[in-house]
Order: structure tokens, then sequence, then C-alpha cells
């Protein structure tokens, strides 16, 4: 084990911790990391010797930011084999978490966007602290909320899911306690003292109770989460039927929340928006493998069109935060368009080894 490593592992007692070790880059996920974290995890599934895994981030600002967008950039503009695995390689990870047997602690101390959420929301146990914020801006970026969005928005209680997916919002600490994103809350300072407790806990029983107690016995309430006042407008507007239902019925409620948020889905790509939100329909129809299998082929086809490269443009590379979106409008996005994002690959479909 070195600094230098994108991961680091240690074993404390029976208990084995991930540390996503590139701070600097507040812990995007590279190829690499996600290859190797899921060798890691189809391991120690396996190893009697380890009861229970615990997954952090280096550093002070965040868990895990999301992906390295800037690898899947250059790959969509060249040779998209590199965006190709990479995708891949990321979706059989938020696999191997969601099927994992023993239990998988994901500790929320900052920022926790995109590949961040995959690689804690499907884990048994999510601890937020002071420090989380949560969001799921893909659509911001020409993409969508993947990394198992598909799964876990949709049951989210009433319409938060379609609400979170659509506009990118920012959750802290009792909103996600409140929406179900985290299990429990927890002041920062004390984390060293859950790992140690994790640690030093009898693991002779059943594990997730186990896991369970330890936790509970450290939690601490958040307090009062503001999404709890915004619930039934959230509701009443994201339950519609299409995107442009979803605006009218902003528009119609008239009070600045439901303005600024109408604002704010205006900025975000028309075809993104589209694909979400049948996205999130049928994911909720799905099983979490053929959901993920569903993701893929939407990767795939943001991967081979426009506004997945002119969204990271805007936001990354040239930072102008000026994305031009083609098409420009939602009344435009054609209906065939949508549906070819959602085609079967075939041989080149996702598999889960």
């Amino acid at each position: 084990m070195t600094g230098e490593a994108e991961i680091l592992y240690r074993m404390q007692g029976p208990v084995a911790v991930v540390t996503l070790n590139r701070p600097k880059a507040l812990n995007a996920l590279t190829l690499a990391m996600c290859r190797e974290l899921d060798a890691k995890l189809a391991a120690w599934a396996k190893d009697p010797a380890v009861a229970a895994v615990i997954i952090e981030g280096a550093g002070e600002r965040a868990f895990c930011a999301g992906g390295d967008v800037m690898a899947i950039y250059d790959s969509g503009r060249g040779d998209r084999r590199m965006a190709a695995e990479f995708f891949r390689a990321e979706y059989r990870m938020n696999h191997r978490i969601f099927h994992f047997p023993k239990p998988y602690i994901a500790l929320l101390d900052g920022i926790v966007m995109g590949g961040g959420v995959g690689v804690s929301v499907h884990g048994s146990h999510r601890i937020a602290t002071e420090n989380t914020l949560f969001a799921m801006p893909e659509t911001s970026i020409g993409l969508f909320p993947d990394v198992g969005g598909s799964y876990f928005l949709p049951r989210l209680p009433g319409a938060l899911g379609m609400f979170l997916g659509l506009t990118g919002s920012r959750l802290k600490a009792a909103d996600c306690r409140y929406a179900g994103v985290a299990t429990h809350h927890l002041e920062s300072s004390r984390l060293p003292d859950l790992v140690d407790a994790l640690a030093d806990a009898d693991w002779s029983g059943d594990a997730a109770a186990a896991a369970g107690r330890v936790i509970g016995g450290l939690a601490a309430d958040p307090g009062e989460p503001p999404l709890a006042a915004r619930r039934a407008a959230i509701d009443r507007c994201f339950s519609r039927e299409s995107p442009e239902a979803i605006l009218a019925a902003l528009e119609a409620e008239g009070d600045d929340w439901a303005e600024a948020t109408r604002a704010e889905l205006l900025k975000r790509s028309p075809t993104s928006l589209k694909v979400t939100f049948r996205q999130l329909r049928e994911g909720a129809k799905l099983d979490f493998d053929r959901a993920m299998v569903m993701e893929y082929r939407l990767s795939q086809a943001c991967v081979a069109g426009h506004d997945m490269l002119e969204g990271i443009r805007a936001a990354v590379i040239d930072k102008d935060r000026k994305p031009v979106w083609q098409p420009a409008t939602l009344a435009e996005v054609d209906a065939a368009a949508v549906d070819a994002h959602f085609a079967p690959l075939g041989e080149n479909d996702l598999t889960f080894v």
C-alpha cells in the first residue's frame, strides 16, 4: 500500500476498510479503480475473515464526486472503446455492491455525486454527516442519473426520485435521511469511533444485525429535513406524465421555489430530460440487473450523441456554463431519438461476470 495508490485498503479487525484516494480529484472514479474495487469485493464476499466492508473518501471535501468525465470526454471524441469499458466496469461494480452478501457501510462525509452514489447507495448502510452533499446532476451534462439511478430513484418516497433525477437538486444530511438515501446520521468527528466500534463488534451472529446495532448506537438526529416542506408540491408536480407536464405544473404552482425549479429544468439538456423521465418510469418496473442493462444502453447512446460531450465541455473543459444543446427544446426532441437510446446492443449488451 502506497500513498499514491488510487484506492487504499486496510483490515481493522474483521472489517475491510476501503479509502478512495484521489482527494485532489474529489475521489472521482477511474476505470482502474472500478475494476480493482470490483475484484476486491468479489474476493471479500467469499472470505470468511471479512465480516463487513467500510468505504470512505480521502481528504476533507468529498466521499466521491463522480466518475472520470475527462477520460469519458476524450474517449467520446475519438475511439469510444474506453468509455464503453468504463461504463461496463462501473456498472458491474455497482452490481457487485448491490448483491454484496455482507454489510457494506459507506461513510458519506463530503460530496456524494454521480459515481459516488453508485459506490454507496446500493450498500446496506449509508452514514450521512454534517458535510454530506448528495446529488445526481447528470442531466446538466447531457447524461442521465446512472450507476443504478434507474432502480433506486423510483423507489424513493413519492415523486422524490423523479425530482432528484431531473433537477439534480442537492441534499444535505437531514434530507438524505428523509429521502432514504442515507440510513443513519453521525457527526463526522465520530466516524473514527464508528470504525473502531465496528472492528470490535461481535460478528458471530447475524452480520447485518450486528452492524445495525453498532451504527444505531452512535447515530444522531440530523434535524428537520427542509425537503419535507416541499414534499407535497414535489409530489404534485413531478408525478405528471411528461417533462412538459412537469414544467406546466411548476408554472401553475406560482411560488418562488416552483419558478426556480422550473428555470433549473429549462437549463438542462432537453434530450436528457426526456431520456431520464422514461428511464425512471421504466426502472420502477425492473429488477436491479435489468435496470443496469438498460442504463448501459443509455450510456452508449449518450457517448455517441452530442449533448454529453457538449455538457462536459461547458462544465469541465471551458467552464463557460453555457452548453448549446441539440436539440435546444423539449418540443424538438424526436421520440424516435429517445427510443434509440433504449435499443438493445446485441452482443455488446452489459453482462455480469
